[in-house]
């Protein structure tokens, strides 16, 4: 890829080359050096949007035609690029495509993310189910007859939400799960935060919008050499209102954006258009299927696109599934090697492998892992974990209504069978499994202290210890 290929990247560049003195935002006014070294050193590459990258005139000129650009790669009307992460665009889905009070469908998989975008919209969910894969205890997708019962039962519903690939590589059927709600004269929205990649090389599936969604999420930081917090909305307007997407993006979005983390969105646009591109793609799936053959030689449980239907995998996705061993141990080891991993728990290690790593990379990793397995042999059980298999928990009020609830803390003994006013979420994936207005069942107090049991850090809880709860005064 040629600087010149990505337009904010080259105008980065530009901007740095030319030892201009800005009398602009940011304060640090590129000198923050003569505060200290190491400052300077996080600093250096912070430039702006405005000022930085174009003219404060012009800027917003100069970011339109680059998101141009990503509408076309991803066979777009309409696309925008987000320095919140898919956060932000996840809340610009949601207030997107309904109104307050709406109905809309939303795979439970969904990240928090998702809920905070009910919450600003007002929307009243309907979760659905995802199917659980006996085989390793991972989510397999959405089934399209779950989904049509859902439409059955909730004629008047918006949108479905949906999250494809899950953080674990899996996918429903997608296409087939989109016909099914396109019959229906509803939009699609499809999170696919860990699917960048996705769509640009032959061995792996298609991405969102060319699998039929009307909406699409991309977290360019995940799986693309993208600055972190770098995301993109991309939109086909047949069923969703590119004026209404337009402002909904701009009510959350940040009037002062980072030049620096466009730019990356718009180099890593041009490396997935890129010979380039799709030659690291290809060597991704290559690599990540010789370190499955090698973790799977010391006994690993590793799954793969093998182990699915075609289509319903994402094959540079390494997941480590570890019957004998400790998989914290094995993360401690890791660590100390400077190998950290991105999850790991008691029975599960996801190390995320990109388009940037190489043979030494993986090698070293899987050599550390295989070492440290046989370090850290521990005969048990693998239970399945509660992210993926705990019962949801029934509904009194919307998400907005107990957000804007009086509240008080219970004791956990104490708060089952009241409302929940928080969200609580394994982190990763960040998937709830407790969600505001939610009744707070004991089998998901059960499930949540088992996933810290495991090791599972657990997110967003105002206890951490779980041995209360913030609850909705009725």
């Amino acid at each position: 890829m040629r600087d010149a290929d990505a337009p904010l990247l080259a105008a980065w560049q530009a901007f740095r080359a030319s030892g201009a003195t800005p009398f602009t935002i940011p304060g640090h006014k590129r000198r923050g050096a003569a505060l200290s070294a190491t400052l300077g050193e996080v600093l250096s590459s912070d430039v702006p949007l405005f000022g930085g990258l174009a003219p404060v005139k012009h800027a917003v000129r100069l970011l339109s035609d680059a998101e141009r650009l990503g509408a076309e790669l991803w066979s777009a009307d309409w696309c925008r690029y987000s320095t919140g992460g898919s956060t932000h665009v996840n809340q610009v889905a949601a207030l997107a495509v309904g109104r307050p009070g709406d109905t809309v469908l939303v795979a439970r998989t969904a990240h928090r993310s998702t809920l905070s975008g009910l919450i600003l919209a007002g929307l009243r969910p309907v979760w659905l189910p995802t199917d659980v894969d006996e085989r390793f205890g991972l989510p397999s997708g959405l089934s399209v007859p779950a989904l049509e019962a859902a439409l059955d039962a909730h004629p008047d519903a918006a949108a479905v939400f949906l999250v494809e690939p899950s953080y674990v590589g899996t996918l429903s059927a997608l296409p087939q799960v989109i016909e099914a709600v396109h019959r229906r004269e509803l939009p699609v929205v499809v999170d696919q935060a860990w699917g960048a990649h996705l769509g640009f090389a032959p061995a792996y599936p298609p991405h969102a919008i060319a699998a039929g969604a009307d909406v699409m999420i991309a977290s360019a930081h995940k799986t693309l050499p993208s600055y972190s917090q770098a995301a993109l909305i991309a939109a086909r307007t047949e069923r969703v209102s590119a004026a209404r997407l337009d402002r909904a993006f701009d009510v959350g979005a940040t009037t002062s954006p980072a030049g620096s983390i466009l730019a990356s969105i718009d180099a890593a646009r041009a490396v997935l258009a890129s010979p380039t591109g799709r030659d690291l793609l290809e060597r991704l799936v290559a690599l990540v299927a010789r370190a499955r053959d090698r973790l799977r030689a010391v006994g690993l449980v590793v799954p793969g696109p093998e182990d699915f239907a075609a289509g319903r995998f994402d094959p540079a996705k390494l997941v480590l599934i570890l019957d004998d061993a400790d998989g914290l141990a094995v993360e401690r080891d890791l660590i100390a090697a400077g190998l950290p991993v991105e999850q790991a728990d008691r029975d599960t290690l996801v190390p995320i492998v990109t388009m940037l790593d190489d043979e030494s990379t993986l090698d070293r990793l899987v050599g550390e892992v295989a070492e440290s397995v046989g370090r850290n042999r521990s005969a048990r059980d693998r239970v399945p974990s509660a992210v993926w298999t705990a019962a949801i928990p029934p509904s009194a009020m919307t998400p907005r209504e107990a957000f804007f609830a009086r509240h008080e803390v219970a004791p956990a003994a104490e708060a089952v069978g009241r409302t929940s006013a928080e969200l609580i979420a394994p982190y990763p994936p960040g998937i709830p499994l407790l969600a505001p207005g939610e009744v707070i069942t004991a089998a998901a107090v059960e499930a949540l202290q088992a996933a810290a049991a495991g090791g599972t850090r657990i997110a967003y809880a105002r206890d951490p210890s779980l041995n209360s709860f913030e609850v909705v005064i009725e």
